[in-house]
């Protein structure tokens, strides 16, 4: 196996490259609009005009109505903040309610909180990594006051019953958050169709650039600033605003709600005909997530007998880049949090690859990423140096050429 001219791009969970609309969009604001948005000078009019039309844009992709829209530097930010009003504007600590399979930027918070005498449900997931309705109505109380459920999950592309969830909550006073980062894009999102009082996004996820995001807030919702001292966002986020990273969000937003059938469609393709030529290979391969509910462009794929860890950086080297678990956890040899709440042994979830489409991968792509990853199988599955050399950490050692020593590549 020669190193490809070319790399395969499977990651796009992790982020996604800048589409060329929010490209040109970035650009033009930072070659002419350099006025700061809180000056009332024509210079910072040009730039709060170019922040409002962020605004509208991302309403009108997200089904947000006249609910506020607060531009953060992304879901990260958006999430603390959730939490952060939460503790803020209650009288006393009270009960909040979080999934197992949350994203780190909800479950540490939600810890902290803990530390600060709240109490914090988790709720588990069933093997197809949804949680159960029934015991969510069960744990919720008058006592609580949030209930933080992630839409789509980043690591498996599993997608809750949002609507299901709301009906539980009918007649609670529970503050509903809803992560979706990952779904931006990739799947419809509504947020008054969602029944959500708070939801979150990244831009990098849908074609946006890193380090910016937003917060969406039906109005009236309780909220303190996470981050004080200035007047910008209405008093609700301090600091000058990123204006060509917000309107880079707007664009790419607005980008990627165009045609979104016809590109679940297409992502679908891919990534069933990525998990079909996987199989032909690997007979007892399997899903971590049913496609009856999952993002389209998403796989997990739990591979028996392999060391997930050590086949990414074996594809690395070959041009391919997937990844195992959560993006923010690269370089841990922990397994993922989720595929364990979901039932899978750590061996099972070590064992197991997230590959993820998106815009400029094709078939040709997809079957030459899974003939390296069933060549590299085949090398790695017994026989003398095939075992990966790790170090004290537990991490794969790699050779002078990037390889995993002991996971021998092509020539």
């Amino acid at each position: 196996m020669g190193r490809p001219l070319d790399r395969i791009y499977l990651d796009h969970n992790a982020t996604t490259p800048l589409s060329p609309e929010a490209l040109s969009a970035m650009t033009e604001v930072l070659a002419r609009a350099h006025g700061n948005p809180s000056s009332t000078h024509a210079e910072g009019a040009d730039a709060r005009r170019r922040i409002e039309e962020a605004r509208r844009r991302v309403a009108r992709a997200l089904g947000a109505g006249d609910a506020e829209i607060v531009f953060t530097a992304g879901a990260t930010e958006a999430n603390n903040s959730v939490l952060h009003a939460l503790a803020s504007t209650a009288d006393a600590p009270g009960h909040l309610v979080v999934t197992a399979i949350e994203h780190p930027s909800v479950l540490e918070p939600a810890a902290a909180l803990e530390g600060l005498g709240w109490r914090c449900t988790r709720l588990g997931v069933d093997g197809e990594g949804r949680i159960d309705i029934e015991e969510m109505r069960r744990v919720v109380t008058a006592q609580t006051r949030l209930v933080s459920v992630i839409l789509a999950n980043n690591e498996t592309g599993v997608i809750q019953d949002l609507a299901a969830v709301r009906a539980a909550l009918d007649g609670c006073d529970a503050w509903l958050h809803v992560d979706a980062t990952q779904a931006v894009g990739k799947w419809p999102v509504d947020f008054m169709a969602l029944g959500a009082d708070t939801l979150s996004l990244s831009a990098h996820k849908f074609g946006g650039p890193k380090g910016s995001g937003c917060l969406i807030m039906r109005r009236g919702t309780p909220f303190a600033a996470l981050l004080l001292g200035g007047g910008q966002e209405k008093r609700l986020r301090g600091g000058t605003e990123n204006v060509a990273g917000i309107v880079g969000l707007g664009v790419a937003c607005e980008v990627a709600h165009r045609d979104l059938q016809g590109r679940m469609k297409r992502y679908a393709a891919l990534r069933d005909r990525l998990f079909e030529r996987i199989v032909a290979g690997i007979p007892d391969a399997r899903r971590n997530a049913p496609v009856a509910h999952c993002l389209p462009n998403t796989l997990n794929v739990e591979l028996p007998g392999q060391e997930g860890d050590v086949l990414l950086q074996a594809l690395d080297v070959e041009g391919v880049a997937v990844s195992v678990g959560a993006a923010c956890h690269s370089g841990s040899v922990s397994p993922s949090h989720v595929l364990v709440a979901m039932g899978r042994s750590p061996e099972q979830a070590r064992a197991s690859l997230r590959l993820s489409v998106g815009e400029g991968v094709d078939a040709a792509q997809v079957d030459r990423a899974a003939d390296l990853l069933l060549e590299l199988v085949g090398r790695t599955a017994g026989g003398p140096g095939r075992a990966p050399q790790r170090g004290s950490d537990g991490a794969p050692q790699r050779g002078s050429d990037g390889a995993p020593k002991g996971a021998q590549r092509g020539d």
